[in-house]
């Protein structure tokens, strides 16, 4: 019975209405400071993630994890594709010529990578396949001179399925006439959307009919690997090109999109950083809260002295007072973290439509909505250090509280 009447007490002056109004107001302040700062924390975090997610998912989907080039072109791409494959980490190949160009329509330009691809060998190495808004991958074969755009790039252009665009590629032919830039006219026979920056800058035609255009010696310029890991993409090129013949290179996705990825890592620990110093800053002001409740119940801490209570459980009283608070305030920014950061993808859709503004811009931004994807580890890790700062809060109050002498308190009572 002893043993609980610290836990009893500290939950009794948890519960008791002051008389000090100003202590009850920096009581709730430090509960409300700690509900604050921790469903921010999750939510930052989820969003964070949802971010990385959708960069290997998504981005990562579209852009090669590697590639491996020719100088001179590849002739058989089927048997150079087959002999990557043996490798333990590559999952898929497809060959591939890629081409810088600008597209014109209606008076409208804009420039755009294009891509020589067949349509049964893209499908093992990107998504491109599961995200066609109108028409069909399938249409890019050989001589249709079809072109499958991306959304926002369609946009741009003003185009949809079945329209015309012009392609110019940053080569001249020389003629009779004079020196002109090779041109090319296209059918739209699809409209891909990732919702990501690529919707903006990324185009795909036949192989054969880039081939043609690009004037590409062998077959392909090269081949698209797919990994089991991409995090592998550096080392599992490095042993392909080990074992090519010279005249070969390899890109991995470290060259074109690490620098983001990195971005969002960095990003993702110093935001992680310094909203749990806000967090600290709430638990911390546990420690105000408890030297005023301890000036304010010197008298019922000597009186318990008196009664037997030892320097120890008038510590656990303030402590049990202290973690109290902590406890109520985590576990309701636990909550509300958690429901904000399964709900914010809809809140900021419901936000945009409703003032008919758009927060990430596909032009500037990577992705064009708002991610998030909660993780069971980052709730466990942002609770577990809240827990241990209001603790930690809690000791200089509980001390000073179990220093208090009963002969000096009483004197005058």
């Amino acid at each position: 019975m002893l043993d609980r009447i610290p836990f009893l007490i500290g939950l009794r002056y948890t519960r008791a209405k002051r008389r000090n109004h100003f202590i009850s107001f920096i009581s709730l302040t430090s509960m409300l400071g700690l509900t604050l700062g921790v469903a921010v924390l999750i939510l930052v975090l989820s969003v964070m993630n949802g971010f990385d997610h959708e960069l290997r998912t998504r981005v990562l989907g579209m852009v090669p994890h590697t590639r491996i080039e020719a100088q001179n072109g590849v002739n058989d791409w089927r048997a150079l594709a087959e002999q990557m494959q043996r490798h333990d980490h590559v999952v898929g190949a497809a060959p591939y010529i890629e081409q810088q160009g600008m597209f014109s329509s209606s008076g409208q330009t804009q420039g755009a990578m294009i891509e020589g691809i067949l349509p049964e060998a893209e499908e093992k190495v990107s998504i491109i396949g599961d995200h066609m808004v109108g028409g069909e991958l399938a249409s890019l074969q050989k001589g249709s001179w079809n072109v499958v755009l991306g959304s926002l790039l369609a946009r741009n252009l003003g185009v949809g399925v079945g329209d015309s665009v012009t392609l110019l590629v940053p080569e001249a032919s020389i003629t009779p006439g004079g020196v002109f830039p090779r041109l090319k006219r296209f059918t739209v026979s699809g409209i891909f959307q990732v919702g990501a920056q690529l919707d903006g800058s990324l185009a795909y035609t036949s192989l054969g009919d880039m081939k043609t255009l690009a004037r590409q010696q062998g077959e392909a310029q090269g081949i698209r690997l797919k990994l089991d890991d991409l995090f592998q993409a550096h080392s599992v090129t490095r042993d392909i090109i080990n074992g090519m013949p010279p005249g070969y290179r390899g890109i991995d996705w470290t060259y074109t999109q690490g620098n983001l990825f990195q971005a969002i890592q960095m990003e993702k620990r110093m935001i992680g950083l310094l909203l749990m110093v806000i967090v600290a800053v709430a638990a911390f002001n546990i420690v105000s809260t408890l030297v005023m409740v301890v000036t304010d119940k010197h008298a019922d801490i000597a009186i318990l002295r008196t009664l037997g209570a030892t320097p120890r459980s008038i510590m656990g009283i303030f402590m049990v007072q202290g973690i109290t608070i902590g406890i109520i305030g985590i576990v309701l920014g636990v909550i509300a973290g958690i429901a904000l950061a399964l709900s914010i993808a809809d809140i900021i859709s419901w936000v945009e439509s409703v003032f008919g503004i758009q927060f990430l811009d596909p032009s500037v931004y990577f992705i064009s909505y708002l991610p998030s994807r909660l993780e069971f580890s980052d709730v466990m890790v942002v609770t577990g250090v809240a827990l241990l700062l209001s603790f930690l809060s809690t000791l200089y109050p509980a001390w000073r509280a179990a220093r208090v002498q009963p002969a000096e308190v009483l004197r005058y009572e």
